[in-house]
């Protein structure tokens, strides 16, 4: 089996699916093995797109944005009766006809009424690139902010991203007095002065590159750069510009054999190697 996320439309949602291979060669689809996991209709046209990937404990975690226009008119990033706006945490091992999917028993909001069990952290506007790192397990994640800043957070389980009170780690709109309590900011933020959309990327575990190892690598949708981030557990000790690729990037992506890549939109994918 594999797992896709895609947007459809008439009506407009987004859809995570099972797909299996064929019988005959397992480096081929089978295109009328779909089983549909999830329907998650879609109020706006904008942050429908999203991530899914297993974790370290073999649950599947798909990144959702808050339903898009701006500013989350409908207060999606702060309300856990929907599954807008959040990283959800599902079971996808047992797969029958009447069930698609189950809730593990240790995610945060198991047995509250009126919540979407699914829920693994929220208050997020658009996370739709996260990663995991194969060295500690922690969740990355690349979430697109509104109107000046872009973070980077490390997602764990319960937490309150902010969305729509912050940008950021600061109040939204920047003219509100706004109460942080209990809300978790990001590791790290830029201004679009640096550009206008993260790409969130993965932490280098690769060879090639031994002075990168343990680097989280990431990027900018509009301003093309490219940017190492050091964490040391508690808060970040360094960031520093990689490199401006002038590309249209949309995504990362990880070989097995921990080899980086870049997905330009415009341009083609591309593999991040040592310079000579």
């Amino acid at each position: 089996h594999f797992y896709v996320y895609y947007s459809a439309s008439s009506p407009r949602r987004s859809v995570i699916s099972r797909f299996s291979v064929s019988q005959n060669n397992p480096n081929i689809a089978d295109p009328l093995s779909e089983t549909i996991m999830m329907e998650i209709p879609q109020p706006y046209s904008n942050h429908n797109g999203g991530q899914i990937a297993f974790g370290p404990d073999g649950y599947l975690y798909i990144g959702l944005g808050d339903g898009g226009s701006g500013g989350d008119p409908i207060g999606n990033g702060q309300n856990i009766s929907t599954v807008l706006g959040t990283i959800l945490r599902i079971d996808v091992g047992s797969v029958s006809e009447n069930k698609s999917y189950s809730i593990p028993i240790d995610n945060p909001f198991v047995g509250i009424s009126g919540v979407r069990e699914e829920i693994w952290a929220y208050g997020l506007r658009n996370p739709w690139r996260f990663s995991f790192d194969s060295a500690t397990g922690f969740l990355w994640a690349g979430d697109v902010g509104q109107n000046n800043w872009e973070e980077v957070d490390i997602v764990r389980k319960g937490l309150n991203y902010g969305w729509n009170t912050m940008e950021g780690t600061h109040c939204f709109p920047s003219t509100n007095n706004c109460d942080t309590t209990n809300l978790e900011l990001p590791v790290y933020e830029y201004r679009h002065t640096e550009g206008c959309s993260i790409s969130g990327g993965y932490v280098y575990r690769g060879n090639e590159i031994p002075w990168l190892i343990g680097t989280y690598i990431y990027g900018d949708f509009c301003s093309g750069k490219i940017w190492g981030l050091r964490y040391d557990g508690n808060s970040v000790i360094e960031n520093s510009l990689l490199l401006d690729s002038a590309l249209s990037i949309t995504s990362f992506g990880q070989g097995l054999d921990n080899k980086l890549y870049v997905l330009s939109r415009d341009d083609g994918i591309y593999s991040i190697l040592p310079s000579e």
